[in-house]
Protein backbone atom coordinates (compact mmCIF):
# COMPACT_ATOMS: atom_id res chain seq x y z
CA UNK A 1 0.00 0.00 0.00
CA UNK A 2 1.47 3.65 -1.16
CA UNK A 3 1.85 6.13 2.20
CA UNK A 4 1.04 9.48 0.34
CA UNK A 5 3.53 12.10 1.37
CA UNK A 6 2.56 15.68 -0.13
CA UNK A 7 5.18 16.99 2.87
CA UNK A 8 8.05 17.06 -0.08
CA UNK A 9 6.35 18.03 -2.32
CA UNK A 10 4.90 20.88 -0.36
CA UNK A 11 8.77 21.72 0.60
CA UNK A 12 9.60 22.69 -2.72
CA UNK A 13 7.06 25.48 -2.88
CA UNK A 14 9.87 27.94 -4.87
CA UNK A 15 10.28 25.31 -7.40
CA UNK A 16 6.55 25.35 -7.93
CA UNK A 17 5.89 28.47 -8.22
CA UNK A 18 9.25 29.28 -10.46
CA UNK A 19 7.58 26.68 -12.48
CA UNK A 20 4.08 28.10 -12.17
CA UNK A 21 5.86 31.77 -13.43
CA UNK A 22 7.24 30.03 -16.62
CA UNK A 23 4.01 28.01 -17.58
CA UNK A 24 2.01 31.59 -17.33
CA UNK A 25 5.09 33.58 -19.06
CA UNK A 26 4.96 30.55 -22.53
CA UNK A 27 1.03 30.93 -22.45
CA UNK A 28 0.81 34.83 -22.88
CA UNK A 29 3.58 35.10 -24.98
CA UNK A 30 2.11 31.54 -27.06
CA UNK A 31 -1.15 33.31 -26.82
CA UNK A 32 -0.30 36.49 -28.10
CA UNK A 33 1.73 35.10 -31.34
CA UNK A 34 -0.79 32.18 -31.97
CA UNK A 35 -3.57 33.57 -32.52
CA UNK A 36 -1.89 37.28 -34.25
CA UNK A 37 -0.35 35.04 -36.52
CA UNK A 38 -3.32 33.18 -36.77
CA UNK A 39 -5.36 36.01 -37.70
CA UNK A 40 -2.81 37.04 -40.71
CA UNK A 41 -2.56 33.68 -41.78
CA UNK A 42 -6.80 33.21 -42.07
CA UNK A 43 -6.83 36.55 -43.72
CA UNK A 44 -4.48 35.12 -46.19
CA UNK A 45 -6.33 31.96 -46.11
CA UNK A 46 -9.39 34.34 -47.33
CA UNK A 47 -7.45 36.02 -50.02
CA UNK A 48 -8.27 36.13 -53.96
CA UNK A 49 -4.72 36.67 -54.90
CA UNK A 50 -3.18 33.20 -54.57
CA UNK A 51 0.15 34.82 -53.82
CA UNK A 52 -1.27 35.05 -50.11
CA UNK A 53 -3.57 32.07 -49.97
CA UNK A 54 -1.20 29.56 -51.12
CA UNK A 55 1.59 30.21 -48.48
CA UNK A 56 -0.76 30.79 -45.89
CA UNK A 57 -2.40 27.10 -46.86
CA UNK A 58 1.37 25.62 -46.67
CA UNK A 59 2.09 27.35 -43.40
CA UNK A 60 -1.35 25.65 -41.99
CA UNK A 61 -1.17 22.03 -43.42
CA UNK A 62 2.39 21.69 -42.14
CA UNK A 63 2.03 23.19 -39.26
CA UNK A 64 -1.15 21.35 -38.77
CA UNK A 65 -0.35 18.21 -40.02
CA UNK A 66 3.48 17.82 -38.34
CA UNK A 67 3.73 16.84 -34.03
CA UNK A 68 4.45 20.21 -32.21
CA UNK A 69 6.76 18.23 -29.82
CA UNK A 70 9.10 17.31 -33.28
CA UNK A 71 8.80 21.29 -34.23
CA UNK A 72 9.69 22.16 -30.43
CA UNK A 73 12.77 19.68 -30.60
CA UNK A 74 13.58 20.84 -34.34
CA UNK A 75 13.73 24.59 -33.31
CA UNK A 76 16.12 23.56 -30.06
CA UNK A 77 18.31 20.87 -31.72
CA UNK A 78 18.21 21.88 -35.75
CA UNK A 79 17.63 25.47 -36.04
CA UNK A 80 20.76 26.19 -34.57
CA UNK A 81 23.03 24.69 -37.39
CA UNK A 82 21.59 26.96 -39.43
CA UNK A 83 22.26 30.36 -37.90
CA UNK A 84 24.71 31.93 -36.47
CA UNK A 85 23.58 31.85 -32.92
CA UNK A 86 21.34 29.38 -30.32
CA UNK A 87 18.22 29.51 -29.57
CA UNK A 88 17.16 29.19 -25.92
CA UNK A 89 14.46 26.83 -24.40
CA UNK A 90 11.81 29.28 -23.66
CA UNK A 91 12.58 30.73 -27.60
CA UNK A 92 11.96 27.06 -29.13
CA UNK A 93 9.48 26.19 -27.40
CA UNK A 94 7.47 29.44 -27.89
CA UNK A 95 8.36 28.99 -31.75
CA UNK A 96 6.97 25.62 -31.97
CA UNK A 97 3.77 26.10 -29.52
CA UNK A 98 2.89 29.85 -31.18
CA UNK A 99 3.41 28.27 -34.73
CA UNK A 100 1.52 25.36 -34.04
CA UNK A 101 -1.64 27.70 -32.56
CA UNK A 102 -0.92 30.18 -35.32
CA UNK A 103 -2.23 27.11 -38.16
CA UNK A 104 -5.04 26.32 -35.81
CA UNK A 105 -6.32 29.88 -35.02
CA UNK A 106 -5.94 30.37 -38.91
CA UNK A 107 -8.85 28.06 -39.44
CA UNK A 108 -11.21 29.44 -37.17
CA UNK A 109 -10.38 32.94 -38.39
CA UNK A 110 -11.28 31.69 -41.85
CA UNK A 111 -14.04 29.90 -40.76
CA UNK A 112 -15.63 32.90 -38.80
CA UNK A 113 -15.16 35.00 -41.70
CA UNK A 114 -16.52 32.72 -44.02
CA UNK A 115 -19.47 32.11 -41.92
CA UNK A 116 -20.57 35.99 -42.46
CA UNK A 117 -23.54 36.69 -45.24
CA UNK A 118 -21.94 38.23 -48.32
CA UNK A 119 -24.51 40.39 -48.32
CA UNK A 120 -22.36 42.32 -46.01
CA UNK A 121 -19.43 42.84 -48.18
CA UNK A 122 -22.21 43.93 -51.06
CA UNK A 123 -23.10 46.23 -48.45
CA UNK A 124 -20.12 47.60 -47.40
CA UNK A 125 -18.59 48.23 -51.34
CA UNK A 126 -22.13 49.85 -52.16
CA UNK A 127 -21.25 52.54 -49.56
CA UNK A 128 -17.52 52.88 -50.77
CA UNK A 129 -15.82 51.00 -48.37
CA UNK A 130 -12.90 49.06 -49.67
CA UNK A 131 -11.83 45.17 -48.58
CA UNK A 132 -9.40 46.56 -45.53
CA UNK A 133 -12.55 48.63 -43.81
CA UNK A 134 -15.07 46.19 -44.80
CA UNK A 135 -12.93 43.53 -43.22
CA UNK A 136 -11.85 45.91 -40.00
CA UNK A 137 -15.69 47.38 -39.12
CA UNK A 138 -18.12 45.30 -40.44
CA UNK A 139 -16.87 41.68 -41.19
CA UNK A 140 -14.26 40.53 -38.12
CA UNK A 141 -16.64 42.40 -35.39
CA UNK A 142 -19.39 39.91 -36.61
CA UNK A 143 -17.01 37.14 -37.00
CA UNK A 144 -15.20 37.52 -33.72
CA UNK A 145 -18.35 36.93 -31.80
CA UNK A 146 -18.82 33.14 -33.45
CA UNK A 147 -15.35 32.71 -33.23
CA UNK A 148 -15.25 33.31 -29.45
CA UNK A 149 -15.91 30.11 -28.18
CA UNK A 150 -13.29 28.18 -30.15
CA UNK A 151 -10.67 30.82 -29.42
CA UNK A 152 -11.15 30.38 -25.63
CA UNK A 153 -11.01 26.64 -26.06
CA UNK A 154 -7.41 27.62 -28.81
CA UNK A 155 -6.16 29.27 -25.68
CA UNK A 156 -6.69 26.26 -22.88
CA UNK A 157 -4.86 24.05 -25.49
CA UNK A 158 -2.24 26.27 -25.45
CA UNK A 159 -1.75 26.51 -22.11
CA UNK A 160 -1.78 22.84 -21.89
CA UNK A 161 0.73 22.62 -24.63
CA UNK A 162 3.36 24.53 -22.02
CA UNK A 163 4.16 21.31 -20.74
CA UNK A 164 5.82 20.22 -23.49
CA UNK A 165 8.61 23.18 -23.23
CA UNK A 166 9.54 20.83 -20.85
CA UNK A 167 11.49 18.73 -23.52
CA UNK A 168 14.14 21.52 -23.73
CA UNK A 169 14.23 22.23 -20.04
CA UNK A 170 12.56 25.06 -20.19
CA UNK A 171 11.36 25.97 -16.49
CA UNK A 172 7.94 25.19 -16.44
CA UNK A 173 5.61 23.34 -13.76
CA UNK A 174 5.57 19.88 -15.71
CA UNK A 175 9.68 20.20 -15.67
CA UNK A 176 9.93 21.19 -11.98
CA UNK A 177 7.30 18.41 -11.34
CA UNK A 178 9.84 16.01 -12.77
CA UNK A 179 12.70 17.66 -10.76
CA UNK A 180 10.99 17.43 -7.36
CA UNK A 181 9.90 13.68 -8.49
CA UNK A 182 13.61 12.97 -9.32
CA UNK A 183 15.16 14.28 -6.15
CA UNK A 184 12.57 12.63 -3.96
CA UNK A 185 11.61 9.74 -5.18
CA UNK A 186 7.36 10.68 -5.33
CA UNK A 187 6.05 10.82 -8.63
CA UNK A 188 2.90 10.03 -7.49
CA UNK A 189 2.95 13.23 -5.48
CA UNK A 190 4.36 15.34 -7.34
CA UNK A 191 2.41 14.69 -10.76
CA UNK A 192 -0.53 14.89 -8.89
CA UNK A 193 0.35 17.96 -7.44
CA UNK A 194 1.05 19.49 -11.21
CA UNK A 195 -2.38 17.81 -12.13
CA UNK A 196 -4.08 19.60 -9.62
CA UNK A 197 -2.23 23.13 -9.94
CA UNK A 198 -3.17 23.21 -13.77
CA UNK A 199 -6.59 22.41 -13.10
CA UNK A 200 -7.07 25.49 -10.64
CA UNK A 201 -5.83 27.12 -13.16
CA UNK A 202 -7.59 26.43 -16.11
CA UNK A 203 -11.12 25.65 -14.41
CA UNK A 204 -12.14 29.21 -14.37
CA UNK A 205 -10.99 29.49 -17.96
CA UNK A 206 -13.15 26.59 -18.94
CA UNK A 207 -16.05 28.11 -16.83
CA UNK A 208 -15.56 31.21 -18.90
CA UNK A 209 -15.84 29.67 -21.89
CA UNK A 210 -19.18 28.20 -21.07
CA UNK A 211 -20.38 31.55 -20.16
CA UNK A 212 -19.46 33.40 -23.41
CA UNK A 213 -21.26 30.47 -25.31
CA UNK A 214 -24.53 30.77 -23.30
CA UNK A 215 -24.31 34.78 -23.39
CA UNK A 216 -23.94 34.30 -27.10
CA UNK A 217 -26.68 32.13 -27.73
CA UNK A 218 -28.77 34.44 -25.98
CA UNK A 219 -27.83 37.55 -28.31
CA UNK A 220 -28.58 35.34 -31.20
Amino acid sequence: MHKWDFASVFANTDALLAGAAGTLRIFALCLVLGLSLGLIVGLGRTSRSRWLYWPASAFVEFFRNTPVLVQILWFYFALPMLLPFQIGPLAAAALGISLNSAAFSAEIFRGGIQSIDPGQWDGARAIGMGWGQAMRRIILPQALKRMTPALTNRAIEIFKMSTLASAVAYVELLQQGKLIASLNFNPIEAYTAIAVIFFVFLWPLVQMTYFLERRLKRDE
